[in-house]
């Protein structure tokens, strides 16, 4: 079986959405950089909308993870919309030497707030998982949000977690994913450094063929693999995968940990 059909073959819970949400210039293209590449390009480059893709093998599970990279400008409401309600993480980052971008992140939080108690694909008290982000860390003499203040944010607010980072020097990318993943109930493989990277083309023969199929191999033993030329599916589809994996991840949370006499709320869409 190809990576590909891996991916597209794996169960529905393990199938997620990471949207990077948070203004521009904070450096939520280096973060997902980092994430993808393991590099850094200190150049700028106005993002419009990024998607990626990676395929794991984690003992013995596939896993599929889509990363949506969003702009920071948003001429288009829907789009922001679309992004939230399709979303199953969040990565909310801001620049800790910008007050500007602190305070969007903030209004993010409190969009993101409401779209998940009036429209979001899963019951209410199950908030999507969230990191807020204070990227920009190496820059401690210019700083203009403290670590405390940020955390405030989150302050009540379950399945949330607050982590400064780096992107440039490489502070604390792992241990932001690994917390991200923790919450989303993720295996902790599916951070950077914790799986061996490996290319889509490498299949091999015999006792040796690739890693998605060897027999010999340990099943503890993590790989991923980024899909080239992933591309992000439509709006349409977008909302018929969200759904479909939301109602798949409820009723996965209801047979792990029934909660008797509790009323869920239901599942709507916009």
């Amino acid at each position: 079986m190809s990576l590909q059909d891996r991916g597209e073959n794996a169960l529905p819970e393990n199938c997620r959405r990471l949207v990077l949400l948070g203004s521009s210039k904070v450096g939520k293209s280096a973060i997902v950089s980092r994430f993808i590449y393991d590099t850094f390009d200190g150049i700028y480059v106005p993002t419009v909308e990024n998607f990626y893709r990676k395929i794991y093998k984690i003992r013995g599970e596939a896993y599929r993870l889509d990363v949506l990279d969003t702009s920071g400008f948003h001429p288009f409401p829907a789009m922001r919309r679309i992004s939230y309600v399709t979303a199953d993480m969040f990565l909310l980052v801001f620049d800790i030497t910008s007050r500007e971008s602190f305070d969007e992140a903030k209004k993010i939080f409190q969009q993101l707030e409401e779209y998940c108690s009036q429209t979001t694909l899963i019951p209410c008290h199950l908030p999507p998982p969230l990191v807020l982000v204070g990227n920009k860390c190496d820059l401690t003499k210019m700083r203009a949000v403290t670590a405390t203040e940020s955390s405030t944010i989150l302050s009540g607010r379950p399945m949330c977690d607050f982590v400064e980072t780096s992107a440039m020097l490489n502070i604390n990318i792992e241990k932001m994913f690994i917390r991200l993943f923790e919450l989303a109930n993720l295996p902790p493989e599916m951070s950077p450094a914790l799986h061996r990277k490996v290319t889509p083309s490498y299949h091999g023969t015999g006792r040796n063929r690739g890693i998605f199929g060897s027999i010999n191999r340990k099943i503890s033993e993590a790989c991923g693999a980024v899909q080239p030329n992933a591309r992000r599916p439509s709006m349409r589809t977008d909302l018929r995968m969200a759904q479909t994996r939301a109602s798949s991840l409820v009723s996965h949370i209801r047979r792990s940990s029934p909660l008797p006499g509790k009323r869920r709320s239901k599942c709507v869409i916009l």
